[in-house]
């Protein structure tokens, strides 16, 4: 292939059959998940009144591969494979010998990477005879993509959407009631949980936390009803990882592979899609120097600040308990931009890799993001979304570091969606409204008081 290709295509036929599922090759198993009332591990049967049981075997599974249902590959070919691209023009403004690539999964008719999993989801739902579905989203990208995989298979959706994004985003909104959705501002009167909050706090802006709470609770009160989430668990991060799949097909038709691999992590479900089937080799010994990097906001630093420890995965306490790095299911973000990120919790496989020693984390300032958004805008062309900045600004970071060095390393940016229905936070950006906000020390140590104790 030749140096000055920017895109590298697949066609059609080479979308991934299987998903890859890495729980048979970590290096150690990870932490059972546990019972929320007994504090032992969880049943398949514990699990049923909110998932089909086709992702609850998912969710456990000792097979390598799992194969994608027709009915899902039929639907993922309205946009997959999509594309790899080359950033000649980022490289140039930036005078580095780096070579930068990156997935875009803004593609999809919902704009992000949701869809991978949204489809595959709906379609297990409506093989269980599910009718409606209960689901939560932060910045709207998952609410979009279930509402749009639940308008495939027929099934009704109800979104608790987390207050201060319904309020950011109303495009987000109406891209799920276009679909066929209900989509409610959370903390909402609709359910206990939300009533809770707004008593005690009548201007709360919403947590993905307390919108998990939510939507459990509207799902476990309902017989035709399940719940759905978008990011963090097993099965969800299996359904991604057709990005990373392709994109290594994609890598060896540019003839590289990456020296390192860059993504923004809320939940973890883009960049776990990404980086599974790479650390994969990483594990093996292939590529025993391969950098893989996890980007969070200094608003909602999980990663770098967070202990490992089990915690609930909502404010109510509703879900089982998961071994993650966690600021406390108590914790309330501020309301910055970046909604994908502003997660408590993280996916219990980056956490486990995390612990490993297989990848890295590292969090940024809000201003700096939408710097690297503009920068990218301005060569790319591609308005980004704010979750995506936080990689791109990172990315920016490591070709800088390449220019001091003059070792030209390859970089490959997980790029998760544009960023058109956040127009809104660009021009607070542009206007100079925005700031920076560091999450403080004494709320971290606040919010883990809330810890579950074994």
């Amino acid at each position: 292939m030749k140096d000055n290709t920017s895109m590298f295509f697949l066609e059609q036929k080479d979308i991934p059959s299987t998903w890859y599922n890495i729980l048979p090759d970590l290096p150690e198993p990870l932490p059972e998940v546990l019972h929320p009332g007994t504090g032992k591990p969880v049943t398949p049967d514990d699990l049923a009144p909110l998932f089909p049981m086709e992702l609850i075997m998912q969710e456990f599974s000792p097979e390598r591969f799992i194969e994608i249902p027709e009915e899902v590959q039929a639907v993922y070919r309205i946009w997959r494979p999509t594309v790899l691209h080359r950033a000649f023009a980022l490289e140039k403004a930036l005078d580095t010998p780096a070579k930068i690539f990156y997935k875009y999964e803004g593609t999809s008719p919902a704009g992000s990477h949701k869809p991978n999993t949204a489809v595959a989801q709906a379609y297990y739902n409506k093989k269980e005879g599910i009718k409606r579905i209960a689901t939560e989203t932060g910045a709207g990208q998952w609410g979009s993509s279930l509402a749009m995989g639940c308008a495939f298979f027929g099934i009704e959706l109800k979104v608790y959407m987390v207050g201060i994004s319904y309020r950011q985003k109303p495009y987000r909104r109406l891209m799920m009631e276009t679909w066929g959705a209900t989509c409610v501002p959370s903390p909402s009167p609709d359910t206990k949980a939300g009533r809770d909050m707004l008593a005690k706090d009548p201007d709360c802006p919403g947590s993905l936390g307390l919108a998990i709470s939510e939507a459990v609770e509207d799902a476990l009160s309902r017989d035709d009803t399940h719940y759905s989430l978008g990011s963090v668990l097993n099965h969800v991060l299996l359904h991604q990882t057709v990005i990373g799949l392709e994109s290594k097909k994609q890598m060896e038709m540019a003839g590289e592979y990456p020296d390192i691999i860059i993504g923004c992590v809320g939940g973890g479900s883009n960049f776990g899609g990404m980086l599974i089937p790479f650390v994969k080799d990483k594990i093996a010994g292939d590529k025993p120097d391969l950098r893989i990097i996890c980007v969070e906001p200094t608003s909602c630093p999980t990663l770098t600040r967070g202990p490992y420890a089990y915690d609930f995965g909502d404010v109510a306490g509703l879900t089982p308990l998961l071994k993650m790095y966690t600021l406390g299911h108590g914790f309330m973000p501020p309301p910055v931009h970046a909604g994908g990120l502003r997660y408590h919790g993280m996916a219990p496989i980056i956490c486990h890799l995390l612990k490993l020693g297989l990848i890295e984390a590292t969090a940024v300032h809000q201003l700096a993001t939408f710097e690297a958004g503009i920068t990218f805008a301005r060569t790319e062309g591609i308005i980004s979304a704010p979750e995506t900045n936080h990689a791109i600004r990172v990315t920016i970071e490591e070709a800088l570091k390449c220019r001091q060095s003059g070792e030209a390393k390859t970089i490959l940016l997980a790029h998760s969606g544009h960023g058109h229905f956040d127009m809104a936070a660009y021009e607070s950006y542009l206007s100079g409204k925005l700031t920076d906000y560091e999450y403080p020390e004494e709320k971290v140590r606040e919010a883990l008081d809330s810890l579950p104790r074994f």
